[in-house]
């Protein structure tokens, strides 16, 4: 093994290393502080142009809404009302399932021009919604992050049904990616190394960002990364 090799392992294994510590980190601040997400939806007391289109927010799984917590401060700073789906509770469900509890909180609140903001697992619920629960057109467009939408090669490894969801043969993923006719509406964003995507996150048809920062879970507070979504979320 050459140096130059060898500092690349090293940078992998500690970029590794920083992802799962921001993960816990943030799962485990969202079980001490409870904070209502309710309050995301507010923009009350202001000072803001007049509020942007509503955000609802999809995380991955195994994951709870505060790991997107960076994102969330970012996207009400800018003036948009923020939404969390309670009921999908850790994420564990199939995507169906979890883009039927997507669907309905839609229809419950009515909302409408809807920018879904997606980690992970949250980008191909959220796909589902947009090409197989959205008969009203309720969605305008998905900001997905760090989603496996070839499947990763790692689930296979797996035993846990809802990873191994993840499994590139995987029969809802295999649909979801022959479903093209949503593509040029999401914007795709991933790090250069994602520990859990070898193969990235790269959909056609979309709009498609690579940042240089590495990590699954780490992205989301990475200043890269908030660029990239306040970008995908404008108006301009």
């Amino acid at each position: 093994m050459t140096a130059g090799m060898g500092a690349r392992l090293v940078g992998r294994l500690w970029a590794w290393v920083r992802d799962y510590a921001y993960v816990v980190f943030w799962q485990a601040h969202g079980l001490v502080v409870h904070q209502d997400p309710a309050v995301y939806q507010d923009l009350s007391g202001a000072h803001l142009p007049p509020p942007r289109p509503p955000v609802l927010l999809l995380p991955g799984v195994y994951e709870r809404w505060h790991l997107m917590r960076p994102v969330a401060d970012l996207l009400h700073d800018l003036g948009h009302p923020v939404h969390v789906v309670t009921r999908l509770r850790w994420n564990t469900a199939p995507v169906v399932a979890s883009a039927e509890l997507i669907a309905a909180h839609l229809d419950e609140h009515d909302l409408r021009d809807v920018i879904l903001v997606a980690h992970s697992k949250g980008g191909l619920i959220g796909k589902y919604a947009m090409t197989h629960l959205d008969p009203q057109e309720r969605i305008e467009r998905m900001v997905a992050i760090s989603t496996p939408f070839g499947g990763s090669v790692y689930a296979r490894l797996f035993l846990v049904p809802a990873v191994r969801a993840f499994s590139p043969s995987n029969r809802t993923l295999r649909l979801l990616g022959d479903e093209l006719r949503v593509n040029h509406r999401i914007t795709s964003i991933w790090s250069e190394f994602d520990p859990h995507i070898p193969g990235g996150s790269s959909l056609p048809g979309a709009t498609n960002v690579e940042l240089p920062v590495s990590g699954h879970f780490r992205i989301l507070a990475q200043r890269e990364l908030l660029e990239a979504v306040s970008l995908a979320t404008s108006d301009e």
